[in-house]
């Protein structure tokens, strides 16, 4: 099953074997990855894409996913040669105050992201069985804090990638009730274009797909695993696999996140409809597309909810352990904390929040903000020979992150440029 390798954290006496299906063995940390980027902030970034400006920003969701794809697979590699997740690496490879102003923002971008995974649930939930959005909030959280606490959510494993696959094929459904334009959706994916007035969007885009503590839960998952610890074959085969992992994983979410932009472009944009929250993207589907449309839009924004809260609650109890030399451990008072930081601070922020809509759109544009400090801390570390040893990136691979940390930089000077 995917999911085993959340188990057991610190366990340091697992030898893989390396057989014929050995590669399924090592799938997972990029599943994991990819539950944080079809979030309810993702479908409310692309949606407000896709009804304001057609099929025009679609190269945001290639871009951002190449991107991703080249972070991912850095930071993965950080936790397989050292051992070490990106916070833990942070704190003892820099300076006290960098790593601690980093980590501190990174805790912000993490509570950020739980602000949209909460309140996407919460969305749904009010969708489905018409429940306030403040309790629908606050059943998510309890539900979420459960799951992490208890450790339930592994035993629930199955019905955690049930719910991932529910996403995609709601999406897929939902593609086959819609006249789609292939030719103007290929330019869109390969000619960048920034429309007047959509440059918030194109960020919100960018902090929805790119996000912040996705880096620190990679490093952290992948590193549990200890494979520093084996021989160099089994890290060879597991830096080999990785790649892999990665690719499959970040193309599925690069297929859903365009797949909203694509149902949002043909019924709103299309039809010339302004949509302002995801409640009314459900009314409106239903009569464009019937009633089943909207149910399952509904559906798969719970699911979406749901597993991303868990994710995003893992991140921010990795990242602030990590402050403290520590692993994530569910058990340990320090990822409990990070955890709780994470989670409750969105859901007491959910309650200031009138517009919905607005504050998932806002909360993703925080997190490309925050990016840059997260992707050149990461950058420092992996080229740095004292850290990753014999694994250190290679001059090409350091020159292709600062490019990446260049582009992500520009668009967020473009950003505020924009704003002010």
């Amino acid at each position: 099953m995917i999911f085993n390798f959340i188990k057991d954290l610190r366990r340091r006496d697992h030898k893989p074997r390396l057989g014929a299906l050995d590669i399924l063995k090592y799938l997972g940390p990029g599943l994991l990855v990819t539950v944080g980027f079809i979030d309810p902030g993702n479908w409310a970034s692309d949606i407000a894409a896709g009804s304001a400006f057609g099929y025009q920003l679609l190269w945001m969701v290639t871009l951002s996913t190449i991107l991703l794809i080249i972070l991912q697979h850095n930071v993965a590699h950080l936790g397989i040669a050292t051992g070490l997740c990106l916070s833990e690496a942070a704190n003892k490879y820099t300076k006290p105050w960098i790593s601690r102003t980093i980590l501190i923002s990174a805790m912000g971008a993490s509570v950020s992201t739980s602000l949209a995974e909460i309140l996407g649930a919460a969305i749904a939930l009010n969708m489905l069985l018409n429940i306030p959005i403040p309790a629908g909030a606050i059943l998510a959280f309890i539900f979420v804090l459960i799951m992490l606490f208890t450790n339930s959510y592994k035993k629930l494993e199955k019905m955690i990638v049930a719910f991932v696959s529910v996403i995609g094929l709601s999406f897929l459904y939902e593609l086959t009730l819609v006249d789609i334009d292939w030719v103007q959706a290929g330019i869109g994916w390969v000619k960048p274009t920034i429309p007047e007035g959509s440059m918030v969007i194109v960020m919100s885009v960018l902090g929805a797909v790119v996000m912040p503590h996705n880096l620190y839960l990679h490093s952290e998952i992948i590193q549990s695993r200890q494979w520093h610890l084996e021989d160099e074959k089994v890290i060879k085969r597991q830096l080999d696999y990785e790649l892999f992992d990665t690719l499959f994983s970040m193309i599925i979410g690069w297929a859903i996140n365009s797949a909203i932009i694509l149902l949002a472009a043909t019924t709103f944009f299309k039809n010339n409809l302004s949509v302002n929250d995801l409640q009314q993207t459900k009314d409106i589907l239903q009569p464009l597309l019937g009633a089943h449309a909207g149910v399952v839009f509904a559906l798969a924004l719970l699911c979406a909810g749901l597993t991303s809260t868990i994710t995003s609650g893992m991140a921010g109890g990795s990242i602030f352990a990590g402050m403290f030399n520590e692993p994530y451990d569910i058990h340990d008072s320090h990822s409990r904390s990070g955890v709780l930081i994470s989670l409750l601070v969105a859901l007491l922020i959910i309650f200031l929040i009138r517009n919905p809509y607005q504050g998932l759109i806002i909360s993703q544009m925080v997190l490309s903000i925050q990016l840059p400090f997260t992707i050149f801390l990461q950058i420092y570390l992996t080229s740095s020979k004292k850290v990753m040893g014999k694994y250190v990136n290679k001059w090409s691979t350091t020159i292709m992150l600062l490019g990446v940390g260049l582009i992500v930089a520009i668009l967020n000077i473009l950003l505020l440029v924009t704003l002010f």
